[in-house]
């Protein structure tokens, strides 16, 4: 090893000890199942949400340039225009990835003279996107709108951005949109909303958590990902048509990347136009069924999303009961620092409508033993 470059060994020695030290597995997923190795298991891991990841024929040229140098596929045009009725909103734009859009969403609209409020709980993504713009940056304690209004009135910038998540990566709550909104309005802070997790899988027709609060119209700027509910490739921002075009000229993780390939677009338009109102009535009908059975079981389940974290406290103790019901057929990952805070370490289900009541049922068998071998019940 060259001397130089110990550092690297000794910031990996350290991140074993404080058990938060992370590997990759090869593993492939088929449907409701994981299989880790030659290990076959209930995946619980999943973002796709509504199960629409099937493999369709792909016959699109791969696109090897910016779109704006010459990767501007047509297909572009009619999966934005139809994100954009989506969200109820004038224009939309996509990116390459929801983490993309919104560094560059967001660096594009906030400039530095302008402050940001931002949720203590939101994304890494927003939390890098809020840096790079040199704003200047309040954290608000997590959903609580009184910290928040005390915040707005305290700083006296010219314009206010308030950035939240839909549904929280992490703990798997909403965010009191209906109170926010009304903030917003008051103070004539600009709301960008990223609804990554409530995208397509919750409200009329999923056009999110917004939507499903009745609220849908008063927000600013949506940032979402084409990856999770619709089960297919990129991020977007839908917005009004200046926020847009902003966006394509100031936006660098836009206009200094290749296109997203054009079989991935229209991938995402085929998705879009499947029936999906089936498999929302599916994915809620399991996340009330794991939820109940958690419940019953003596788990303190506070979520009524489909990500339901269930909190261990210690990493050591997370990666023991990863590791347990792992064994036990079941795959549910340990989240640890600096993903969450140190000391509250869980495990992140994700519920999908892949899912069947064995399945459900299964897992929560495994959860009730593991809860009890671990002291958690």
């Amino acid at each position: 090893m060259k001397q130089k470059l110990r550092f690297a060994h000794l910031v990996l020695q350290g991140a074993k000890k404080d058990n938060i030290y992370r590997q990759l597995r090869n593993s492939k997923v088929s449907g409701p199942y994981i299989t880790v190795g030659t290990k076959r298991m209930i995946n619980f891991c999943s973002n796709d949400y509504l199960g629409l990841s099937v493999k369709k024929n792909v016959t699109s040229q791969m696109q090897s340039s910016s779109r704006l140098v010459s990767g501007n596929d047509v297909s572009f045009d009619t999966l934005e225009k139809t994100l954009a009725r989506h969200k109820s909103q004038q224009r939309s734009l996509v990116f390459p990835t929801g983490y993309m859009a919104n560094l560059g969403a967001i660096s594009a609209m906030v400039g530095k003279n302008d402050v940001v409020l931002s949720d203590e709980l939101n994304h890494a993504s927003i939390i890098e996107a809020c840096r790079l713009s040199g704003a200047r940056i309040a954290i608000y304690k997590h959903n609580d709108v009184d910290d928040l209004e005390k915040k707005i009135k305290a700083n006296k910038a010219k314009r206010k951005f308030v950035i939240t998540e839909g549904i929280f990566s992490m703990d798997g709550d909403f965010a009191d949109l209906k109170q926010i909104t009304e903030q917003t309005e008051k103070s004539g802070a600009i709301l960008i909303l990223d609804d990554a997790h409530g995208d397509f899988t919750v409200g009329t027709d999923g056009r999110g958590s917004a939507h499903l609060q009745g609220v849908g119209k008063k927000i600013d700027a949506y940032i979402s990902s084409l990856s999770k509910g619709l089960g297919s490739f990129g991020g977007y921002v839908a917005s009004e048509e200046s926020i847009v075009d902003l966006c394509i000229n100031k936006a660098r993780s836009f206009i200094y990347t290749s296109a997203l390939p054009s079989f991935l677009v229209e991938m995402s338009l085929q998705r879009f136009h499947q029936n999906r109102s089936a498999r929302q009535k599916k994915l809620a009908s399991n996340v009330a069924r794991l939820s109940s059975g958690l419940k019953k079981i003596g788990y303190d389940i506070k979520s009524t999303t489909h990500i339901i974290p269930i909190i261990i406290g210690s990493e050591k103790k997370a990666l023991e009961f990863g590791k347990y019901v792992y064994d036990n057929g079941v795959f549910a990952q340990p989240i640890r620092y600096p993903t969450v805070a140190k000391n509250s370490a869980r495990l992140r289900v994700s519920v999908t409508a892949w899912l069947s009541d064995s399945h459900i049922d299964d897992a929560l068998y495994t959860f009730e033993k593991a809860g009890k071998k671990f002291d958690i019940l």
